[in-house]
């Protein structure tokens, strides 16, 4: 029997957007992000960037750390469920 994908649940949807949302409030791309992460030893391609974002590709516990590191959060930041303040007020996170 093939093995069928894993569909992507709540939270790694609810990750996906928090990843997205925090590198847009940071001014980055995806490309600096991605270099972000590859400097900290998370190799990581844009395009395996944009697939998590866009919850086409799940996000394991390694890239979560490396993500969370080099957008200068909690990994708990992006699992959480993100409080209802304006754009500017997430500068600080």
């Amino acid at each position: 029997m093939p093995n069928r994908p894993v569909e992507i649940g709540p939270a790694g949807l609810h990750t996906a957007r928090a990843i997205e949302y925090l590198r847009l409030v940071r001014g980055l791309t995806q490309h600096q992000l991605a270099a972000r992460c590859t400097a900290l030893g998370r190799p990581m391609a844009n395009t395996a960037l944009s697939r998590t974002e866009r919850a086409r590709r799940r996000c394991d516990v390694d890239d979560l750390v490396a993500l969370a590191t080099a957008l200068g959060v909690s990994p708990a930041t992006l699992l959480l469920p993100l409080p209802l303040v304006s754009g500017n007020d997430w500068r600080g996170c």
